[in-house]
């Protein structure tokens, strides 16, 4: 494989952030088309039948047995992933299924603090629970006498095996990136555009990218304020607006402003025209460096870029899963999926998430 076509597959997972627009990045390199038959060279007549000493049918492009549905999980975790000993928490989680034909996905989020069944998990000591999502890849992430170390590998494993559970989804790949990593990720693409579609005050930024101050538990000192309209964001504020939480609709809202960061990030990369500039394509994959891990359950990334190259850039559909709080003896224990949220979990595994979505407009993630 060579180079370029690795950058290609590896701008198109950006991923499972991205995959709608990588994978039309790696299509485009694909499609290329083939040398012309050299001057004087007989024109094959498309019914002559071929001779036996014929050459043999081209090998298939990478990826061309994946006809789907494939379901993709990506994790997003904190940036304190950086200091010794810290165990990554699953903070964003997100799952892009695209359904047979892979003619569109559907990307939708699962609350960090959804309260799940995590399965034992022997590796990492863990003995299983009944506790919240995000506890999955922490608990998942440990390494029995070397707590210096966790690995994040094993954090997605658990995670993604829990995921699929609940979900009653096979996870067939997927990707954890550091907050830090789509930081870097918008900065290097100069921006995007986000309609802001509510005031969202900063509990961590002041209005110059600097972190606020902290006192106990308590943020101080001036706060940025995105006020609602059509956004140019760069790295940083891309990234502070998609994580606050402590906003009207709490996690939810949250879920749907990183939502609204992967579509702009795809759209982004889209309006780059990224397959015709490898220069570009490798300053996104440098600027990710160690901050994203692909898991492929044996697959190359370049498969899943090559196979989901048909994906038109308009046929990503953004769905919000509703929920609501649960608690135990008066206390708040985590999250709980609506039942219209459960219901729609079962119409994608049946194959009937259009007619859903119809039926359930307002599930529906507007731009």
């Amino acid at each position: 494989m060579t180079r370029r076509r690795w950058l290609l597959g590896l701008a198109a997972l950006v991923a499972v952030l991205v995959v709608a627009a990588g994978a039309v990045l790696a299509t485009r390199l694909a499609s290329r088309p083939s040398p012309a038959p050299a001057a004087g060279a007989p024109t094959p007549s498309p019914s002559a039948s071929p001779s036996p000493s014929a050459t043999a049918s081209p090998t298939p492009p990478p990826g061309a047995d994946l006809t789907g549905p494939l379901n993709l999980l990506l994790v997003g975790v904190d940036t304190r992933v950086s200091v010794p000993g810290w165990e990554p928490h699953g903070d964003a989680v997100l799952v892009l299924h695209v359904p047979a034909g892979l003619g569109k996905a559907y990307l939708f989020s699962l609350p960090r603090d959804l309260v799940v069944d995590i399965p034992a998990y022997p590796k990492a000591g863990y003995p299983g629970g009944r506790t919240k999502l995000t506890h999955a890849m922490s608990y998942g992430s440990r390494v029995p006498g070397d707590k210096a170390h966790p690995s994040t590998a094993q954090g997605y494993e658990l995670l993604r095996t829990t995921v699929s559970r609940y979900t009653g989804l096979r996870i067939d790949a997927g990707a954890v990136i550091t907050f830090g990593g789509f930081d870097k990720l918008v900065d290097t693409l100069g921006g995007v555009d986000i309609n802001v579609d509510q005031r969202v005050a900063s509990k961590h930024r002041r209005p110059d990218g600097r972190y606020r101050d902290r006192v106990g538990s308590e943020y101080v000192g001036p706060q940025m304020v995105y006020l609602p309209g059509d956004r140019h964001l760069t790295g940083w504020q891309a990234l502070d607006y998609a994580r606050q939480r402590y906003t009207a609709g709490g996690d939810y809202t949250r879920q749907r402003h990183q939502q609204q960061l992967l579509r702009a990030l795809a759209r982004k990369i889209l309006d780059e025209n990224l397959a015709r500039d490898p220069a570009r394509v490798e300053q996104v994959v440098d600027a990710l460096g160690k901050t994203l891990v692909y898991v492929g359950g044996g697959r190359k990334l370049v498969d899943f870029a090559y196979a989901l190259g048909g994906l038109p850039a308009d046929g990503l559909v953004l769905v919000a899963l509703p929920g609501d709080g649960v608690g135990s003896g008066g206390s708040y224990r985590g999250e709980q999926l609506l039942p219209v949220g459960r219901q729609f979990l079962t119409a994608l595994r049946a194959g009937r998430q259009d007619a859903f979505l119809t039926a359930h407009p307002s599930l529906r993630v507007k731009s």
